[in-house]
């Protein structure tokens, strides 16, 4: 355990000028005094490590010295710390850079690692959509570029589409990088100082301006995520629906609604969920589910759903004089329906 953290340290050293001791301690998951113990075996070990304390202090290596038994290259190391997901890799322009450095690992493996390496590989695949999901639009701007831009570290200028709206807006906002969220990319950035999500598919364009990011002290892409995720997941919901659901079918509902439970469904057949909602009409997703999904309360819900289904009923209801499908060719035989007015 304690040989792995110190490599750890180590490159996370390389890849930063100076890191806090409670940066260190909080991302190992060990106390500030463990890592300076930690900081005094490498130095005893021969690696050039130093302490600085004071407010713009941490741990530091010698400037020139690294550490590089791998031969990677710039690219093959991104594309190591991005998701292990083919799409992933090709909207980034890392699809190439990633077969070459799996090779490379491949490689550097002792030679008795190499065939469950290879077999986990072949047997396992990482699928980032969901099932049921359309296919997300073509953006406008590529997620290549966004990802260029954003590792420039200067403000970007966005013309933005918000759902909803045909016109887009202009934003000039401070990026923080980008997130892959089942299949679909996003921005993540301050604007005017606060946090904001902007969806790749709906950036209309982009200039990347000569004014340097204006990120918050302290604050990293993951930090900035979680509060906008946080945001969305835990967004009070303005009405809370009651609704039962056949047991044959409570696998697929929970697969569909899973996230607007507000607890576990009860037992037996029928089993009783409550289903937090934004708003009433959003419930009429539920008609989906047909006869196998009755909504319970509110009744303003169940009013809703009924004038719904009728006019769906309407929509379809036999129409007088008119023929079968597929009957044509068989004389035309009228449909059964109501006899036409007089």
């Amino acid at each position: 355990m304690k040989s792995d953290r110190l490599l750890s340290i180590l490159l996370l050293l390389q890849t930063r000028t100076r890191v806090p001791a409670a940066e260190l301690a909080k991302r190992l998951e060990v106390s500030v005094r463990t890592i300076y113990r930690d900081v005094e075996s490498l130095s005893a070990s021969g690696v050039p490590v130093y302490a600085e304390r004071g407010r713009h202090g941490g741990i530091a290596l010698l400037p020139g010295f690294r550490t590089d038994v791998t031969g990677l290259t710039a690219d093959e190391a991104r594309a190591l710390f991005v998701l292990a997901a083919p799409g992933t890799h090709s909207a980034l322009g890392l699809e190439g850079a990633l077969g070459s450095a799996l090779r490379k690992v491949m490689a550097a493996l002792p030679a008795p690692h190499r065939p469950a390496a290879e077999a986990t590989s072949r047997r396992i695949l990482v699928d980032p959509v969901r099932w049921l999901s359309t296919p997300a639009p073509a953006p406008a701007v590529d997620v290549e570029d966004l990802h260029t831009a954003v590792l420039t570290d200067r403000r970007l200028r966005l013309r933005y589409r918000h759902g909803g709206q045909s016109d887009p807006r202009t934003y000039t906002v401070d990026p923080y990088g980008l997130v892959a969220k089942a299949g679909v990319w996003y921005l993540v950035a301050d604007r005017r100082g606060r946090p904001q999500l902007f969806r790749a598919d709906r950036v209309a364009a982009m200039t990347l301006t000569d004014a340097p990011v204006r990120r918050r002290a302290g604050v990293e892409l993951a930090d900035a995520w979680d509060v906008l995720r946080r945001g969305v997941e835990q967004r009070p919901a303005e009405l809370v629906v009651t609704a039962h659901v056949r047991r044959s079918r409570l696998d697929m509902f929970l697969r569909m609604v899973g996230p607007q439970l507000t607890g576990p469904p009860s037992d037996g057949d029928p089993a009783t969920v409550e289903l937090a909602l934004p708003e009433a009409r959003s419930a009429r997703a539920l008609l989906a589910f047909g006869p196998d999904v009755e909504v319970l309360s509110p009744q303003a819900v169940r009013e809703d759903l009924a004038q719904l289904a009728a006019a769906v009923v309407a929509q379809y209801a036999p129409v007088a004089g008119a023929t079968r499908p597929g009957r044509a060719g068989e004389g035309g035989r009228p449909a059964t329906g109501p006899a036409p007015s007089s």
